[in-house]
C-alpha cells in the first residue's frame, strides 16, 4: 500500500513520498526528485549532522534510502503555510524504522529538511 498522506498536503509532498516509494528503477539518478528541491536545501540528519547546499548529497542519500525501503506507512502528518511535518515508519529488509521529517516549503520547492531518526537502527535494518 503506498504512502498517503492527508488531503491538506501540499503537492509537492505528496510527490516527495509517491517517489520515495517508488523504487530504484524509477529514481535512477534522482531527475523526477530534483524539482522538488531547492537548489540550496538545508538539510539536518541523524547520520549526515546539519549540511546547508545539500542538494546533491540529499539526492544521493535518497537513492541509497529508496533502495532498501520496502513500503512506507505514514502515521501522521500536519501542514501550515510554509512548512509540514510527517511521521512514518519505513519498512526495511531488517524490520520498521520511524522517521519523523520535518518540512520548509517555499511555494512548490523544499527548501529544508530535517529528519529525525535512530541512524545505528536504521542501519542495523539494512539502511544505506
Amino acid at each position: 500500500m503506498p504512502a498517503a498522506l492527508s488531503p491538506a498536503a501540499p503537492q509537492v509532498l505528496k510527490d516527495y513520498y509517491r517517489i520515495l516509494e517508488s523504487g530504484s528503477d524509477h529514481y535512477q539518478d534522482g531527475a523526477a526528485f530534483r524539482p522538488l528541491l531547492s537548489d540550496h536545501l538545508d538539510f539536518t540528519g541523524s547520520l549526515a549532522g546539519h549540511r546547508p547546499d545539500a542538494t546533491e548529497g540529499f539526492l544521493r542519500g535518497v537513492a541509497g534510502f529508496i533502495a532498501t525501503v520496502e513500503q512506507i506507512e505514514i502515521t501522521r502528518d500536519v501542514h501550515g503555510p510554509t512548512g509540514s511535518a510527517v511521521l512514518y515508519t519505513a519498512i526495511m529488509p531488517g524490520g520498521p524504522v520511524t522517521f519523523a521529517e520535518f518540512f520548509t516549503l517555499d511555494g512548490d520547492l523544499i527548501t529544508s529538511v530535517n529528519l529525525h531518526y535512530n541512524g545505528p537502527e536504521y542501519l542495523e535494518k539494512g539502511g544505506r
